[in-house]
């Protein structure tokens, strides 16, 4: 029997993330803990469990066919792989920080200073683009520290809460990339792990999909229902439903994440009442 192979990141701020993916699209995976490698139960995929920076080799060389990993490693590592879909989590940016005490006035006064950073491919063509030459340092850990022992003037770095570049007195000046998760694939897929991807595809749409969207029940008196209904978008349209009490229905309807509260506050002065919102588990379309 054909099985899709994918490689995950066995530690790191991805790893969590994405085995609930996996999860989250219904495949039943055998004890990960402590394995490198392990198969689902219940759908054909085996999963590699690697250091991220060598996932886009692995995939790249057919050893796995798909993988999941951070942007910030697939274009360092700038291997042939193909991205499939954005998976909206893992998000942070690689950024230029410096000193606190320091002020930042241009990109350009970083000719000719030191930056340490675990990132110099990425490094290397963001100053390329602002002509700007600098030396550049390659170190494989605790990249902060750097300008604090005097081995660099700025650093290179990933930065999520920013919490890091702080305890170590630094400030982020200048973003280089944004990154997030994505699934990335091979070229040399056959039709039948081509079908196979498709499936897990359709699955993972359908729970990014829920996540982005709540689905929202109201009561509203009939005479307000016009107003009402101009105010919801829907998939298509929303769901209309007599209540008990005469003169009033229930209206059903999906509000995307992104327009949410502002919608629900004119819901409230339309005359709504009851609102009640609930989580998708998955959405279908």
């Amino acid at each position: 029997m054909t099985t899709l192979k994918i490689a995950i990141q066995k530690s790191g701020r991805l790893s969590e993330d994405s085995i609930a993916l996996l999860k989250e699209c219904g495949i039943d995976l055998r004890n990960v803990k402590d394995r490198l490698k392990t198969m689902s139960d219940n759908f054909p995929l085996e999963v590699f469990f690697l250091r991220d920076d060598d996932i886009p080799q692995y995939v790249e060389d057919a050893v796995a066919d798909i993988g999941i990993v951070g942007e910030n490693v697939l274009f360092e590592k700038d291997k042939s792989v193909e991205v499939l879909e954005q998976l909206g989590f893992g998000k942070c940016k690689l950024s230029i920080a410096i000193p606190r005490s320091e002020t930042f006035t241009d990109i350009k006064q970083f000719s000719g200073k030191r930056i340490a950073t675990s990132y110099p491919g990425l490094l290397t063509k963001y100053l390329l683009e602002h002509q700007v030459e600098a030396d550049i340092h390659e170190i494989s850990g605790s990249v902060e520290i750097a300008p604090g022992i005097g081995l660099a003037d700025a650093i290179a770095d990933l930065v999520s809460s920013g919490s890091t570049l702080f305890m170590n007195g630094l400030k982020e000046v200048a973003t280089i990339l944004q990154s997030q998760a994505v699934l990335v694939k091979n070229h040399q897929l056959n039709d039948e792990k081509i079908a196979l991807l498709n499936k897990l595809l359709f699955r993972i749409r359908a729970v990014k999909k829920s996540k982005r969207n709540k689905y929202v029940l109201l009561n509203a008196p009939n005479s307000n229902l016009d107003a009402i209904l101009k105010i919801l978008p829907g998939m298509k349209s929303p769901t209309i439903l007599p209540l008990a009490t005469p003169g009033w229905s229930s209206i059903h309807s999906v509000l995307s994440e992104d327009t949410f509260w502002d919608i629900i506050e004119q819901l409230k002065a339309a005359g709504a009442e009851g609102i009640l919102v609930i989580p998708i588990e998955k959405m279908i379309l």
